[in-house]
């Protein structure tokens, strides 16, 4: 099943060959808009791929060229909570791995434990901690793709990290970083939660993410993850707004993330 929708993507693609996936979360897709020259591969049409369901998410490949390099775009993800199975996620990055992806950038709107990291904001993802009770690697293991037990001491590569607080200082965009906390979702957090997971140490929560990061890391593939914070957790602030609220803010934030990844991805 792998192989043969990875060779119906392969066989859309045209002459790109591209070594770099740009995952892109709720409200994100806008940077799909900036590739040129552009091939679209509806989800629909890809066989035994998942569907994204969620607003916000448009639910299509787009291969193209970003600042000169050949790129390979989801515009739209699979959430758990959609009743995607974790397994799913990783036949996706098993998919990615036969294509030829060495790299991944995944992002997601999430919500912000540090009142010093407002709505607007960018973090740079450098940790994260599966409060899910999931995880894609359960299940028969294929040598093929990567080890039973990998590794995530470097799961967000140091390397890219660095270069992407580079790129942030020299474009004078204010770059926070910390761990994020995956949830299962769909439902925001309660106020009670959002108190012990700052306890855990997190810094932002969300209801992706974690899933693809494992899968990739499995594959070898290095990795540059980004939040956009869209809201404060429950009870940090008197008002909370739910996902319509989310788009909105990621929107806001959406220029300055386009301008970080540009740049990474010519530079990288």
């Amino acid at each position: 099943m792998i192989q043969e929708t990875a060779s119906f993507i392969l066989n859309h693609l045209g002459n790109y060959r591209p070594q770099t996936l740009i995952i892109l979360g709720s409200g994100l897709g806008s940077l799909g808009e900036k590739i040129q020259n552009p091939i679209y591969i509806d989800y629909k049409d890809i066989p035994s791929w998942p569907r994204s369901t969620v607003s916000g998410h448009k639910g299509c490949l787009i291969a193209g060229l970003l600042e000169g390099k050949e790129v390979l775009c989801m515009q739209g993800r699979f959430h758990l909570y959609e009743g995607h199975s974790a397994e799913s996620i990783k036949m996706v990055m098993s998919v990615f791995k036969i294509l030829g992806i060495k790299n991944l950038i995944v992002t997601n709107a999430a919500g912000s434990l540090k009142k010093e990291m407002a709505p607007g904001s960018i973090m740079l993802i450098n940790d994260h901690i599966n409060f899910s009770g999931r995880n894609p690697l359960v299940g028969a293991n294929d040598d093929n793709f990567g080890p039973r037990f990998p590794v995530m001491s470097d799961a967000y590569t140091q390397e890219y990290q660095d270069k992407m607080s580079q790129i942030a200082a020299e474009e004078k965009i204010n770059l926070h970083k910390g761990t994020y906390l995956m949830v299962l979702g769909p439902n925001f957090e309660t106020a009670a939660e959002i108190k012990a997971f700052q306890i855990l140490g997190a810094d932002a929560v969300g209801m992706s993410t974690v899933p693809e990061v494992l899968a990739a890391v499995w594959c070898g593939m290095k990795i540059l993850g980004l939040s956009v914070i869209t809201n404060y957790g429950s009870g940090m602030v008197k008002e909370f707004h739910g996902h319509t609220e989310t788009l909105q803010q990621a929107d806001k934030a959406a220029q300055n993330l386009t301008t970080l990844i540009r740049r990474f991805v010519r530079e990288i």
